[in-house]
């Protein structure tokens, strides 16, 4: 006799959004700052970051609830070994910027989904816009944010990738789209004998060289300046585009893709790392959700299979590729020219 159907996890979805902005909201009001020193009782965790005595109670009893904080027996409040290392500003595996892009901007505009659903348009900022991309970077705090958030999506990725991938067979890359530089730090750091380079648009220069400089990193990771639309692609052996390839709809696709092999010695490798969805379309619901948010944040963007991204490989010229997985929903399709 089969078991009665429960609602439970249909309820658990659908309130899911309860978790979700509780998290925002303590990263956007510093709550793993402020315990970065050691831990803090209610009252002085309260006044520290100025909430209202009201709630402040259940809102941080509800991240211990949730794994985030922990409390000890004198109900003092701590980071939790995963909130310390992660979440806390200006520690280098800080991967908060996502978040508070997510709090800024995503929370609100993905309550939009059925209208973007019903017609296929973006629903973010700058919808009468025909550049979204342009507009954000003409905008130097919001262009700072979003890159510190792509910093944070590729945290992971950058050094499942510097340990996946056979480096010792390379001297040069070029990371096409890289925020902040985490990816190329990353590499440079763990392969001392590499050098490397960033191509993204002026504007992201600054933020790059600033942070390839605190990282100590400057003699062997630059920055390049360009448009992908526009200009050749860089010289290297090995080029990268991580969370790139999903902004643009099919046909922008496959013209980055041609550009990167025509930048490519023989025997130089292409490395594309995005949330792959699985072939079968069944298994990766955050490769899935992505694309949606595809929709939500771009004019054509969309995600796509590993066996989507070979096939078009192939199309560009290359004559062999494979799909690894990396970390979380992450995995990155390699191909050899």
């Amino acid at each position: 006799m089969s078991a009665r159907p429960s609602p439970e996890k249909l309820l658990a979805l659908g309130m899911s959004f309860w978790n979700a902005k509780t998290l925002l909201s303590a990263v956007e009001l510093g709550v793993f700052d402020a315990l970065a020193d050691g831990p803090i009782d209610l009252a002085a965790l309260t006044a520290k970051l100025g909430l209202h005595d009201r709630a402040a109670r259940d809102f941080f009893d509800a991240l211990v609830a949730m794994k985030i904080l922990e409390r000890d027996a004198s109900g003092r409040y701590a980071n939790t070994p995963e909130s310390e290392c992660f979440l806390v500003r200006g520690r280098p595996s800080y991967v908060g910027g996502l978040l508070e892009m997510a709090n800024a901007r995503l929370y609100t505009t993905w309550g939009n989904l059925s209208q973007a659903l019903k017609s296929g348009r973006r629903q973010s900022e700058n919808q009468d816009s025909s550049d979204f991309f342009a507009a954000l970077y003409a905008d130097p705090k919001r262009l700072r944010g979003f890159l510190s958030a792509m910093s944070g999506v590729s945290a992971g990725a950058a050094q499942a990738i510097a340990d996946k991938f056979a480096w010792r067979d390379y001297k040069t890359f070029v990371d096409v789209g890289p925020a902040q530089g985490m990816v190329p730090v990353t590499l440079a750091r763990a392969h001392p004998h590499l050098s490397g380079a960033g191509f993204d648009l002026p504007q992201v220069g600054p933020i790059f060289d600033e942070y390839v400089a605190a990282n100590g990193l400057a003699d062997r990771v630059r920055f390049h300046p360009g448009d992908f639309f526009k200009d050749d692609l860089p010289e290297a052996d090995v080029i990268i585009m991580g969370h790139i390839l999903h902004d643009w709809d099919l046909e922008q696709k496959r013209m980055l893709l041609k550009k990167a092999y025509d930048a490519l010695p023989k025997g130089g490798a292409l490395i594309v790392y995005e949330a792959m969805i699985d072939d079968d379309r069944r298994e990766n619901a955050f490769g899935l959700l992505m694309s949606l948010n595809m929709l939500i944040e771009t004019d054509g963007g969309f995600d796509f299979t590993g066996a989507d991204c070979q096939g078009w490989m192939k199309d560009a010229g290359f004559y062999s590729s494979r799909v690894e997985h990396l970390t979380g929903p992450d995995s990155m399709a390699i191909a050899v020219k």
